[in-house]
């Protein structure tokens, strides 16, 4: 197949760049659930961000921390509404910039200024410790924020003896429409999503938020059947906080997330033969001597229980427990046909008489 990840299914949870993104998986043939975890709610109009831009006019910082690309063009953007662009880029010249990553160092650069440094990992942590190296004792920092308050950074800084400047560009909030957020959170507890797509730690910590008393099931999915792919090692740090296995890039991309995705998903398959077939399990589909037979939520449950012990005999009541509640022991005869039918091999799946049904495993 020349779709790498047909049959599979990916949770999107970005809000900005989300269509990008998607098309991008779903060129590789990907099924994609759109969830934005968080959108960006802009500040231009703001009074804590026109009050934390004078207090740069009126104490010129000697360093910026510029966050993200969208954070520092926002911020330019409102103080050309408020007459103050040329003043604050004035200012900021003067500083010794520090841009967090390659979307920060576009913008400063764009805006006719000059960075001097960048991290390696474009982590927090990083920066503040490369500041504390060089000296920021009875210096003022510009924190260009990502969203939220980084109040570990803040303090950090604070206690070499900076004072810290924190400039909120733009915040984030829950999703307009919270419902495919919460349909994303069945979908992982449930195991019925191969990935989910992370490109901001707001974004996963909104997710652990949003699935309330079904939080540890989601982590259970991460750690076990659901891919957790983050763009980012920023980005991975509350899903690693919780014990939470990620898939990242070394470069901070969509593509280079995608990519990995790729690379991972593919090899967490299972191959068996079965009734002079060859089977791998996807997400959504099997894939029979290389021809991809896509397949709905109970006849899949069926064929992964059965693949979870090749050969062993299950019983409708074993089986009955991998469907959706309220199903029967009926519900369980027409799973394994429409799952014979799916296949177009009726020979994979045996019925053994009075006991149950297992896989014909070669």
């Amino acid at each position: 197949m020349r779709e790498e990840l047909a049959g599979f299914t990916i949770g999107v949870t970005a809000d900005r760049r989300r269509d990008e993104l998607a098309a991008l998986l779903e060129r590789r043939g990907a099924r994609v659930v759109l969830a934005p975890a968080l959108r960006i709610v802009p500040l231009s109009d703001d009074t804590e961000l026109r009050e934390a831009t004078r207090a740069c006019l009126e104490q010129p910082p000697d360093i910026l921390m510029a966050n993200t690309g969208i954070g520092m063009r926002g911020w330019l953007e409102a103080a050309e509404g408020w007459g103050l662009a040329e003043p604050l880029r004035s200012v900021l010249a003067s500083s010794y910039v520090v841009a967090r990553g390659p979307k920060a160092r576009g913008a400063i650069r764009a805006a006719g200024l000059h960075d001097q440094w960048s991290p390696a990992s474009e982590s927090c942590d990083e920066v503040v410790n490369h500041l504390r190296r060089r000296g920021v004792a009875g210096q003022v920092i510009a924190m260009q924020l990502h969203g939220e308050r980084q109040p570990e950074c803040t303090l950090a800084l604070e206690a070499a003896g900076a004072t810290v400047i924190e400039v909120p560009v733009y915040r984030w909030a829950p999703p307009s429409d919270p419902a495919p957020l919460h349909r994303l959170i069945d979908l992982i507890a449930g195991r019925l999503v191969d990935a989910v797509t992370f490109t901001s730690a707001p974004a996963a910590e909104a997710l652990l938020r949003a699935a309330g008393d079904r939080t540890d099931a989601v982590l259970s999915a991460f750690r076990g059947d659901v891919l957790a792919s983050c763009v980012g090692a920023v980005t991975a740090e509350p899903l690693l906080r919780h014990g939470v296995p990620v898939s990242a890039p070394g470069r901070a991309r969509l593509g280079a997330l995608v990519r990995t995705i790729v690379d991972e998903l593919p090899r967490r398959t299972v191959t068996f033969k079965a009734g002079g077939h060859l089977l791998t399990l996807r997400g959504h589909a099997a894939v029979i001597d290389g021809e991809l037979r896509p397949l709905a939520p109970a006849p899949m449950a069926v064929l992964r229980a059965l693949a979870q012990s090749p050969g062993r005999v299950l019983s409708r009541t074993a089986l009955l427990r991998t469907l959706p509640r309220g199903a029967d022991e009926h519900a369980v005869e027409m799973a394994v046909a429409r799952l014979r039918a799916g296949l177009r091999a009726p020979r994979v799946v045996q019925t053994i008489v009075k006991r149950g049904y297992r896989l014909q495993v070669d």
